[in-house]
């Protein structure tokens, strides 16, 4: 199973989350995807996917440490951090949020969803909820890839590799914020989503493969 967290006044009709939905359709894998809607509260965001996990794995037997992996865009990252290292599962990091507290504490006030024109309020107690989640370095950052972008307008890709050493990943040359050459990389995402690393090793592209370019498809530990 696959549960998608999508990032800061973003949704599940992202660019990302689309193209991977309709990747688990073709494979038959429709019911063993979930990407809801997030509230703006990060605290009420985590309750709700503990929900959604609970009743997988009530009403259909999922093992999370085998079963399930957590995708998670920017804010969205930092949300599966949390819930990985709760539920013992794998997690796919696409330019992720590590320190969202800090990161979200310019955000305060009144904006406007990416993909409407609905209102996003996101308030200052919301600040305090992220930093109250927090969860530290991934004990076990093998359960991990990642998915860094140097040219990510938004976050600092260098936090992103240092805080997730000795996970699986890549980090692209270029690209942007909302990784928009995702359909690139999709495959060797979804291969590490539904089998591990074992799937992400007989499909992985190599280095500089196409003009986006590729690096370091495992950061080693410091």
């Amino acid at each position: 199973m696959i549960l998608y967290l999508h990032g800061f006044r973003s949704s599940p009709q992202s660019l990302k989350a689309t193209l991977l939905a309709q990747a688990m359709r073709e494979r038959g894998l429709a019911d063993q995807w979930l990407g809801p809607q997030l509230p703006a509260s990060p605290a009420r965001a985590m309750e709700q996917c503990m929900y959604l996990l609970r009743q997988a794995r009530d009403e259909q037997a999922l093992d999370p440490e085998r079963d399930l992996t957590i995708i998670g865009s920017s804010l969205g990252g930092y949300y599966a951090t949390c819930l990985a290292e709760y539920w013992k599962c794998r997690a796919v990091l696409l330019n992720p949020a590590v320190y969202a507290a800090r990161d979200l504490a310019t955000q305060v006030g009144e904006h406007r969803m990416y993909h409407s024109d609905a209102p996003f309020v996101f308030l200052p107690e919301y600040v305090d909820e992220l930093a109250d989640m927090a969860v530290g370095r991934p004990a076990h950052p093998e359960n991990y890839y990642l998915l860094a972008a140097k040219g990510d307008e938004v976050l600092d890709w260098r936090e992103m590799v240092d805080w997730y050493a000795g996970s699986h990943g890549r980090v692209l040359e270029g690209s942007d914020h909302g990784l928009s050459d995702f359909a690139q990389w999709l495959p060797e995402v979804l291969a590490f989503a539904l089998e591990g690393p074992a799937g992400l090793e007989a499909r992985k592209q190599p280095p500089n493969a196409t003009g986006g370019g590729a690096t370091a498809p495992l950061f080693p530990k410091q």
